[in-house]
């Protein structure tokens, strides 16, 4: 393994405010991040490049890589009124996965659940007792991660619904108005401090989903680099 003071590396793409990375970290790989836009509030080391040339170039040098390639295209909230964001926005799971095939290294690739792609694991936040539903599908390859229990979902989301309100435990973590969760709320409820951006928040997993994963993924390199 290419070890860095004891932590395997690890490759996070299209990385966004760093909900994954966290999570990484939090399970003790070493994060390095990767994203075409400026991510000012990352909280790990970071690199400004497109995301396929720099897993082409670079991910073999690194012990395991995730993937969030861009999944407004794919989205539900592409069909209807909003399906110009098929052109505003380019599907890069297919060409994003073949580049990190080629790199010979364990992987996940991290989506919506309407993404073009395996659903090996489904998380959402119920399964970790966090007040949202969040659902993101994982496709991975090169190790074999163990999924939860998904509880049933009891209970109302808060907000307006048909012209009447309703209380609930859980949050609408998306959006503005009629009720949906507002910043704090949101931060509190993702399990993500650093950053006070709605849009990186509307958009981030919480950490614990890919803690659960990185935990499982460090034991199973660990397996390897033994049996080696």
């Amino acid at each position: 393994m290419t070890r860095s003071g004891g932590r395997p590396r690890l490759l996070d793409l299209c990385c966004g405010a760093g909900g994954a990375g966290r999570g990484y970290d939090d399970a003790g790989f070493e994060v390095i991040g990767v994203d075409i836009a400026p991510r000012p509030s990352y909280p790990f080391s970071f690199v400004r490049a497109d995301a396929i040339e720099y897993v082409t170039e670079h991910g073999a040098g690194f012990d395991f890589i995730h993937a969030s390639w861009p999944c407004q295209h794919d989205n539900a909230l592409a069909l209807g009124t909003n399906a110009h964001l098929r052109e505003t926005y380019p599907d890069l799971i297919a060409s994003g996965r073949a580049a990190m095939l080629t790199t010979g290294r364990p992987w996940v690739i991290e989506n919506s659940m309407t993404a073009p792609m395996r659903r090996d694991v489904v998380l959402c936040g119920t399964q970790f007792g966090l007040p949202i539903f969040r659902h993101r599908a994982f496709e991975v390859h090169g190790w074999f991660p163990m999924g939860l229990p998904h509880p049933p979902h009891r209970g109302r989301v808060r907000g307006w619904r048909h012209g009447a309100w309703h209380d609930g435990e859980f949050l609408a973590a998306y959006g503005k108005g009629g009720g949906k969760a507002n910043v704090p709320e949101m931060r509190a409820a993702l399990g993500i401090d650093w950053t006070a951006d709605h849009k990186e928040l509307t958009e981030a997993i919480p950490p614990a989903y890919t803690r659960f994963l990185g935990e499982q993924a460090i034991a199973q390199l660990d397996t390897a680099e033994v049996a080696a």
